[in-house]
């Protein structure tokens, strides 16, 4: 397995592997990401009972979907969101990917929740990134178009038909941010 870095990269961009990327996003060995428009919250409960949410509910109904208008969303201390990249991605069954934080973004304490691996075959989709604010006492603000981390690319052998995530990944095709599906 083989970390790509700039040439390859631009390869990528060229053959439309990663549709919606500039030249400019390439770093040495990843490519910036950009925030979307759509987020999801989630929904307060009221009364102050915890509500449940099942890991195997494929309809699981505990956030909404709110777009984003050019002044962006304030996460307050301690909240999450559910956003998206402008970035739609068509993974070959050779090269896989890694969602990495902006050093910005952990400098300010907004971190994202390690789901940030693309498999080989991944396809027709944008990434859904989970941000939360660790800060105790500050809001966060996120905005569309703003730089919202970076990919890194591996390339290695490649993965059969039947093992690829082309065939086998629930969120494939997923033009928009997607709520959690269930687990199988």
């Amino acid at each position: 397995m083989s970390l790509l870095s700039y040439n390859r990269l631009k390869d990528l961009l060229d053959q439309n592997v990663i549709e919606g990327s500039k030249v400019e996003h390439i770093n040495s060995a990843s490519i910036d990401l950009v925030l979307g428009n759509v987020i999801y919250l989630e929904k307060p409960v009221y009364g102050g009972v915890p509500a449940i949410i099942d890991m195997l509910d494929k309809n699981a109904n505990h956030l909404y979907r709110v777009e984003m208008s050019e002044e962006g969303h304030v996460v307050p201390p301690g909240g999450t969101v559910l956003a998206q990249t402008v970035e739609v991605f068509h993974l070959p069954n050779w090269i896989s990917g890694d969602y990495k934080l902006k050093s910005t973004q952990a400098r300010n304490f907004f971190n994202h929740l390690n789901a940030g691996w693309a498999d080989a075959g991944w396809n027709g989709s944008v990434l859904t990134l989970e941000f939360v604010n660790h800060n105790q006492y500050h809001s966060v603000r996120i905005k569309p178009g703003i730089k919202c981390g970076q990919m890194i690319f591996f390339e290695h052998e490649e993965v059969p038909v039947e093992a690829s995530y082309a065939t086998r990944g629930q969120y494939n095709g997923d033009k928009e941010t997607t709520p959690g599906k269930g687990l199988k």
